[in-house]
């Protein structure tokens, strides 16, 4: 059973109310507590010991992916957060002072986006160090933005570059908040998510979500530095044409299924993509923006490359899989 059968298996039996707009399944939940004109948006996520970071990692980069991780689903459903709260599981023993790094990585994040961290609890576990925070904050009732709504005939963007997050990003990754607030001011995002499992696991999403399909053209998905130098590394001594081809390969496959990039994908109506792309380069003119597909009426994922158009086979990551 993978995280999302788990998930599939236990949102039915999850309590509801009328106040709940969009539950479990959703990168944020969505809660209309009677503010004039906002909802409320919650979020909690975890980062563990030998999952997310090493016992080597630096103290300060757990902090900022532990709490960017929860901005990252906010920048999502272009939202606003406004408080966290962090349980710490801390096994016998654990240093005072790698905490107080930790802390720190989450302050700087904190104070860059207005974000006050309220609170928490503490915990023994053993082994290994377990980081939960929550974070909560708002959203303009007109603005709100799911993964229900991609639309046959939309265009599929992506910001930045995508695969080889382990080479570093998965740690010093910047979330998307701005770009997700000004793209929903701007423009009818129809559907949007982050990429933290791969995109082609996380696009599947919001076909299921949206009963859609997509296609998606290999040569405009932005590989990165990163997944390139993944693929050498994977493909040691090697320097003919042929294994530069396959070299490409990888790095494509790593775009596609790498996990933690953490950067947004989002579809919007034909008729906007250009007005987007224009925008985009006058007011982000350093984070590059990309047009990697479409969507389709036919059901299924599938991606056009140098052997035509064929079913997209790989997904990305999950947990227990």
């Amino acid at each position: 059973m993978t995280e999302f059968d788990l998930i599939q298996r236990l949102i039915p039996n999850l309590p509801t109310n009328s106040s709940v707009i969009a539950g479990a399944g959703h990168d944020c939940a969505v809660v209309d507590i009677g503010l004039a004109g906002e909802f409320l948006l919650l979020k909690t996520d975890a980062v563990v010991e030998g999952v997310h970071f090493t016992a080597e990692t630096e103290a300060p980069r757990v902090g900022h992916k532990a709490l960017g991780r929860c901005l990252s689903d906010f920048a999502a459903m272009a939202g606003t957060p406004r408080h966290a709260m962090v349980t710490l599981g801390l096994p016998p023993g654990f240093d005072p002072e790698w905490i107080d790094g930790l802390y720190a990585g989450m302050r700087l994040l904190a104070e860059r986006h207005g974000i006050a961290i309220v609170g928490g609890e503490t915990t023994c576990n053993p082994e290994r160090i377990f980081i939960s925070v929550t974070v909560t904050g708002v959203l303009p009732k007109n603005r709100m933005i799911l993964r229900a709504g991609a639309k046959p005939g939309d265009v599929i963007f992506v910001t930045g570059e995508l695969g080889g997050s382990i080479l570093g990003k998965h740690l010093d990754f910047e979330p998307r908040l701005t770009e997700a607030r000004w793209l929903a001011e701007n423009f009818s995002i129809h559907s949007m998510m982050d990429l933290s499992d791969g995109i082609a696991g996380d696009l599947r999403h919001i076909l299921q979500s949206s009963g859609v399909g997509a296609e998606l053209l290999g040569r405009a998905i932005p590989v990165s530095r990163a997944a390139r130098q993944k693929a050498r590394t994977a493909l040691p001594g090697k320097g003919n044409l042929e294994i530069e081809v396959d070299t490409s390969g990888q790095a494509l496959l790593a775009a596609l299924t790498d996990g933690e990039d953490f950067e947004l994908l989002f579809t919007v109506g034909s008729a906007d993509a250009v007005p987007l792309l224009d925008a985009w380069k006058q007011r982000f003119s350093t984070l590059k923006i990309s047009c990697v597909g479409k969507i389709t009426v036919k059901p299924g994922l599938r991606l056009q490359d140098k052997f035509g158009l064929r079913p997209l086979n790989v997904s990305g990551y999950t947990h227990f899989s």
